[in-house]
């Protein structure tokens, strides 16, 4: 897809550089959206990384990255997004545009908002675009095509700098929609986080099995356990974080799920064969309404490819 640069986003700062912030510079550099990417992170050899692949300078402080950005984008675990934004909030050019990924909106702007000037515009974000690779070497740059971005605007969000954030993330392949902060927290907790912490569990489970059968369930896995691997080894800090920041909307999923496991634990010991057929049916239904709305294709993930190690390429 080719598109003219959106106006007013010349000099993008990134703070944080793994898969989402990486795949970000990726896609502005591929499509000419921006003059300069400035990076920061914490670790020395990160900021060596991004600076080698996809930013034009990076900075050992948030602060100075910060520094004249037209673009903002929060890239950190949730848990440290408070303490971020409080060390940015004196050095953001008036009228920047302050965004954020993280996978929770309610705890991230109860962090984040109090901290930041009123001559900035803080846009909370969520790109629903991922794979289980992290870190700077992890980012392509069609990681966003066709994938979902929500934002949350705040109550009494100037429509201008809305606009402009909205085009460029069009501008990057996404889709874009806008959605309640509260409403936001409850629909991931269905779509992501319950189903991460299942495969976290499951995954555990199947680690003290496999301790009794000698390595036989990692052997013998069928697609179905692959699955549960792939993505109960996402990130540990970022899902540590989402489960403790989101957790009144996980419960309540997760009350649900405990409710579901238990009907249908009573029709397989019943033996109610016509309900599971009719059960299974239902959610089959789910599945097929997914690939019709283009968000998977029987391919892996999602038929892209990003690297696998550390020492691939980047994909893109």
């Amino acid at each position: 897809m080719s598109a003219a640069a959106p106006a007013g986003f010349p000099r993008v700062a990134l703070i944080g550089l793994g898969l989402i912030a990486s795949s970000m510079a990726h896609a502005l550099r591929a499509k000419g959206l921006c003059t300069e990417i400035v990076g920061y992170a914490r670790s020395d050899e990160t900021r060596r990384i991004a600076l080698e692949l996809f930013c034009d300078r990076v900075t050992d402080s948030a602060a100075e990255a910060v520094q004249g950005a037209d673009l903002v984008v929060l890239a950190v675990p949730v848990g440290a997004m408070g303490e971020i934004a409080a060390e940015i909030a004196s050095h953001l050019k008036p009228g920047a545009v302050v965004t954020d990924v993280g996978s929770v909106k309610e705890a991230v702007i109860e962090a984040v908002a109090p901290h930041l000037p009123a001559v900035v515009h803080f846009i909370p974000g969520h790109p629903l675009a991922g794979t289980e690779y992290s870190g700077p070497r992890s980012g392509f740059s069609t990681l966003f095509e066709n994938r979902w971005w929500l934002l949350t605007p705040l109550e009494g969000q100037d429509p201008e700098p809305l606009a402009r954030l909205r085009a460029l993330l069009e501008a990057i392949g996404a889709n874009v929609d806008e959605m309640d902060p509260k409403r936001h927290d409850l629909v991931l907790a269905v779509v992501s986080h319950t189903p991460h912490l299942i495969a976290f569990t499951m995954v555990g489970v199947a680690d003290h099995l496999r301790r009794v059968t000698q390595e036989e369930v990692i052997k013998y896995s069928a697609s179905g356990f692959r699955d549960f691997t792939r993505i109960a080894a996402s990130d540990p800090t970022m899902w540590r974080d989402v489960f403790l920041t989101n957790k009144d909307a996980v419960l309540d999923i997760l009350g649900r799920f405990t409710e579901e496991l238990f009907m249908l634990q009573r029709q397989i010991r019943m033996g109610e064969g016509e309900q599971l057929h009719a059960y299974f049916s239902r959610t089959r239904e789910i599945r097929r309404g997914i690939i019709e709305a283009g968000q998977d294709t029987s391919a892996p993930d999602f038929g892209r490819a990003a690297p696998h190690k550390p020492g691939d390429p980047v994909g893109g």
